[in-house]
């Protein structure tokens, strides 16, 4: 029986040590990390590879990037606490009340490591390997570590741009790494390694979730609901190591702990920094506000988050001279963010138990005493918004945030953010209530907040994001709590729809307008109606979309093709049974026109922000899903553009645009054809000596900057600078530019340029008076810029026209209001 015993302890000893007896990533990849540039495709197989031959490892896929490469998490702890998985993980969730109540304070804090969510920030993902390896092998004293801390690691956030990245640097990359900048392996060519597939920046998109590689980490992110959650990235080649406290301006949702544990762990980092001798700084350039960060998104979720930086980038590649004449080695890059991550687990080891109760004390204070001044959101409802609703219901839905109604008519008191003041108004029944009283009520406060307070206006982004603006919702803040009624969940009435003369559909939410796409590409014939139209008694405003029986009649049953659209993007039908309307116009009127399925093209690649190229190209496919043509700049002189019925520019230089290609542009609006330019491209067609009464933009005062302060020289440039500033425009509602969307439009302008009214056109979104700024950084000169100012416009060019959109409707693909004004700009323009 003692032999048994020892054999049966003895036999657990060898398994547990071969459990932990783990090949280093050299081993496994034939190659010393630092190297190469390692495929994500390895990365994977290398997690996999531990998660078979460990313990305290286990990889989970979490989801897939649009070119189909699977996005996994990895979970490291100690063998005990990777038994007990799931119970630690339902602990934690319990201490947040997201489940419905608040549970007792966990013992185990949770770290979440995040690499590589910019592509060309490559050696965080080579990092996370030996990070891996070195918790699974008892590196430092991580063994003990692991006893009382669960690690997250998400080696690479962002596979597309990783491989687009590495395959560039395996084509152009010497054999042996040549240092000097001036050579091609650290230049990528358009557009570069950092952004997804379709081009975002999925470090702006936290919060709005727009990319498939957001919504998925999300999930994934609101399963664990991490104390400590950590971004790595990398900057400039010459810039010491950053890792927090951060830099002000800090969010004043973000708590004194928040701000006390950055400053432990940014010491703690720098007893490891200092002992190398490795250059480093704190607390001056990256910041806490914009809510769609790595760091600030997490924040506003209860945790410590974090911006880790390394110098490097894309332009670094195995190895670049930095402006000291040292060579900064990828071998170096990757062993500071090692050390940072290890350092990051050390110190959330030691003060686990503090971590734990914080957070549950963050999530108790949510519920029952949150600090937000507004208690209570009172979003209205409104019949022809209620898709606009659906949307914003959804998005908070993969918040967390909880919704309700307010079930009952009664007068309130509220902070309008249409009138920006305290108001009175009666409530109805369906109107939307959000309580302060919730777990993520901390988030509801970022998310909603009207007017942000930032303590300096240098910051690192955009300075304004209400979600009522970015919807275009009337919504009230109040002071006093109201506790929300269930939402009556209501069957989409598609009504009645019998054999008819014609069909009427009303433009008025976006959905109507991916119900046009959709029709368009099956061949269904289609008019505009360009006046208002009434039949049977229901009304239809400019831009309601009008189906004749007659030029229809290849289908055999045309009710049956719309009932089908009907359904798919919850769109009303209406039946028309006379073309003999109730008031003039009826439906042979020449106010109701023909749209011919438009051919589009967009021009991208270098000379193009690839930011603002991404945007239309994802909205496209994947809001619009409507086929585009992208050329690049340097063959559009040999494009046959007579082709296209219309020629999108997203914003950007167009340094490279040949000067025939410029002639081209002006000539295919001349000839018919509608060009759309968008921001930065305007000044494409602005201040052209030939045309005294064309486009011109506005020029600041500078007869001050030459009293300017060296010292003050960044902040000189802010008078001039506009970032992310919410803007009401006023609208021409009469011009198809316009169709569909509220009498108060609020747009995002990110850019201090302005233009003056066009002279011969028409000025559809136009700034009056500085009154028109509602929330967000705007520097002096650029308030007095934006008025008597034109944001959107017509312009006639010969037979065709030229858009302008200065601001950018599709703005990181969250602005929603924004997408109903680039819709019209696609079909309402040009038609009448």
């Amino acid at each position: 029986m003692k032999r048994i015993f020892t054999f049966i302890i003895i036999s657990l000893i060898v398994h547990s040590l071969a459990a932990q007896d783990v090949k280093s990533p050299d081993k496994v990849l034939g190659y010393q990390l630092g190297e190469k540039f390692t495929f994500h495709h390895q990365v994977v197989d290398y997690f996999k590879y531990l998660a078979d031959n460990s313990n305290q490892l286990i990889l989970k896929q979490y989801g897939e990037t649009y070119e189909g490469r699977p996005l996994y998490y990895a979970v490291i702890s100690s063998p005990e606490n990777i038994k007990q998985l799931e119970g630690i993980k339902s602990n934690n969730i319990a201490q947040t009340g997201l489940n419905g109540s608040l549970g007792a304070q966990a013992d185990k804090a949770v770290v979440w490591l995040s690499y590589n969510i910019h592509g060309n920030e490559a050696s965080s993902t080579e990092a996370s390997m030996k990070t891996a390896y070195q918790l699974l092998s008892g590196g430092m004293e991580s063994k003990e570590w692991l006893r009382n801390t669960v690690v997250i690691m998400d080696p690479c956030v962002n596979p597309d741009g990783r491989d687009r990245y590495a395959n560039f640097y395996r084509r152009y990359g010497a054999k042996n790494f040549n240092p000097n900048l001036d050579v091609v392996e650290h230049g990528e060519p358009w557009p570069g390694g950092r952004p997804n597939h379709y081009l975002f920046d999925l470090n702006r998109d936290w919060a709005w979730q727009t990319q498939v590689e957001s919504e998925s980490r999300m999930k994934a992110y609101h399963e664990w609901m991490p104390h400590i959650h950590v971004d790595f990235h990398e900057q400039s080649i010459n810039s010491p190591y950053y890792f927090a406290p951060a830099a002000e301006p800090l969010h004043e949702v973000i708590t004194d702990w928040q701000k006390d544990f950055q400053i432990q762990i940014g010491q703690n980092h720098a007893k490891y920094f200092d002992e190398n001798n490795w250059l480093y700084f704190t607390r001056e350039r990256f910041d806490l506000f914009y809510p769609s960060y790595g760091d600030t998104y997490p924040t506003f979720n209860g945790a410590i988050g974090m911006t880790y930086e390394q110098a490097g980038n894309g332009r670094a590649g195995l190895g670049a001279l930095t402006n000291l004449g040292d060579t900064l080695t990828l071998k170096d890059r990757l062993e500071h963010h090692y050390t940072t991550g290890m350092s990051t687990i050390e110190i959330a080891s030691k003060n686990a138990e503090k971590l734990n109760t914080e957070f549950r004390n963050y999530f108790s204070k949510n519920i029952n005493s949150p600090e937000d001044p507004f208690k209570t959101y009172l979003i209205k409802w409104e019949e022809d918004k209620k898709d606009d609703i659906k949307s914003l219901l959804d998005f908070l839905e993969d918040q967390k945030i909880e919704v309700g109604s307010i079930g009952r008519q009664q007068s309130l008191s509220g902070y309008s953010y249409f009138r920006r003041e305290q108001n009175s108004f009666k409530s109805n029944e369906k109107d939307l209530i959000i309580s302060a009283y919730q777990p993520k009520s901390t988030l509801i406060q970022a998310l909603f907040d009207p007017k942000p307070n930032y303590s300096d206006s240098l910051t690192y982004d955009i300075t304004a994001w209400a979600i009522p603006y970015a919807y275009g919702l009337e919504t009230y803040g109040l002071k006093s709590r109201i506790n929300p009624e269930p939402i009556e969940e209501s069957e989409f009435d598609r009504g009645d729809l019998e054999q008819s003369y014609a069909y009427a559909v009303k433009w008025n939410s976006f959905n109507s307008a991916q119900f046009l796409a959709k029709a368009l590409k099956n061949d269904i014939k289609i008019r505009i109606a360009y006046k208002n139209l009434k039949f049977n008694s229901e009304e239809f405003k400019k831009g309601s979309l009008i189906i004749t029986q007659t030029n229809n009649e290849q289908f055999e049953d045309l009710k049956e093709e719309l009932l089908k659209l009907s359904n798919e993007f919850k769109v009303k039908v209406y039946p028309v049974s006379s073309g003999f309307a109730d008031q003039i116009y009826d439906i042979g009127s020449s106010e109701i026109q023909f749209l011919n399925a438009p051919k589009i093209a967009v021009l991208m690649d270098e000379g193009v922000s690839s930011l603002a190229y991404g945007e239309i190209w994802h909205f496209f496919e994947q809001s619009l899903d409507y086929p585009i043509h992208s050329i690049r700049v340097n063959n559009f002189s040999r494009v046959e553009i007579s082709d296209y019925d219309q020629l999108i520019l997203p914003s950007g230089s167009y340094s490279n645009l040949s000067e025939e290609g410029s002639a081209k542009l002006v000539e295919f609006a001349k000839s018919g054809g509608k060009l759309i330019a968008m921001g930065s491209a305007i000044s494409l067609f602005a201040d052209q000596e030939k045309e005294e009464d064309g486009l011109k933009s506005k020029k600041a005062d500078s007869s001050e900057d030459a009293l300017a302060v060296y010292e003050n020289a960044e902040r000189k440039r802010l008078s001039s600078s506009i970032f992310g500033a919410i803007y009401e425009v006023q609208l021409d509602h009469s011009h198809p530019l316009a169709f569909g969307l509220d009498n108060q439009y609020f747009s995002l302008k990110t850019s201090g340029v302005a233009y003056d009214y066009l002279p011969k056109g028409w000025n559809v979104g136009i700034i009056r008076s500085e009154a028109a700024h509602i929330a967000g950084f705007a520097g002096f000169k650029a308030k007095e810029l934006q008025v008597n100012s034109m944001v959107f416009g017509v312009e006639a060019k010969g037979r065709g026209e030229i858009i302008y959109l200065q601001d950018d409707p599709l703005f990181r693909a969250f602005w929603y209001q924004g997408k109903m004004l680039f819709a019209n700009a696609l079909f309402m323009v040009g038609n009448d």
